[in-house]
């Protein structure tokens, strides 16, 4: 399993919100770039990057946090938040990101993500509530289950599909592995679980279930989960 450490950018700075809500941000570091090189330190190979603002503006916001962090370590690079046409995909590929998620559109545009997915490695982000497909920075909920969507896009050359249960991002009150599982079942894909995940309990859980990787958040910033230990207990095989 691999485990992907985030930072969500906001305004320039690393924060974390509550069930996606932008007034919950608590700002844990004005530097981000020095999160992810401390990220690398402990062990990580990938770091998930969450362009906050610009899942709300539609357009990239934090580009020079971004460019800042390619320029500082050595991780591979996953990016969200905002992406809705080529350019932008191509833009950030040349800024050295290593694959790019398309959340919002893949649900108003499969088409478009299924074209980007033959040409780059995109990977598709469906975040829910209640089983629910939740857009536009979990502003809007759809009428179309999570799982569908995941189905839709099983066979589309995506690299992995990024589910959020939405109720328990940010509140590390346990990861959703039923729903993960769900979606893994439904597209056939590498599946990562985002949201809830609080501590080694949960990565032997998620483990034992084959999820092929996990988002880690605010259990990393709170001090709940050792990162360099989950890093160690995966690499060792325990």
């Amino acid at each position: 399993m691999t485990i992907l450490p985030a930072i969500d950018l906001k305004d320039g700075k690393a924060v974390r919100l509550n069930k996606g809500l932008m007034e919950s941000a608590k700002i844990y570091s004005d530097e981000p770039w020095q999160v992810a090189a401390h990220f690398e330190e402990l062990g990580s190979e990938w770091v998930h990057l969450v362009d906050l603002n610009g899942a709300f503006a539609g357009t990239p916001q934090n580009l020079e946090q971004i460019q800042k962090i390619r320029a500082n370590c050595n991780l591979k690079l996953e990016l969200g938040g905002g992406i809705r046409d080529e350019k932008t995909i191509k833009m950030y590929l040349d800024l050295g990101v290593d694959r790019l998620i398309l959340g919002s559109i893949a649900l108003k545009d499969p088409s478009f993500v299924k074209e980007m997915a033959a040409k780059y490695p995109i990977v598709v982000g469906i975040d829910a509530i209640d089983g629910m497909v939740a857009v536009e920075g979990w502003a809007e909920v759809s009428d179309m289950k999570a799982t569908d969507l995941a189905r839709e896009f099983a066979s589309a050359g995506v690299k992995a599909i990024i589910c959020t249960d939405v109720s328990r991002d940010g509140m590390m009150s346990g990861v959703n592995v039923d729903f993960t599982l769900a979606i893994k079942e439904a597209s056939g894909l590498e599946t990562i679980a985002s949201g809830g995940l609080r501590d080694m309990d949960d990565i032997r859980k998620l483990i034992e279930a084959r999820i092929d990787g996990t988002i880690v958040g605010k259990a990393f910033y709170e001090g709940t989960l050792d990162l360099e230990q989950a890093f160690k207990y995966i690499k060792e095989g325990k």
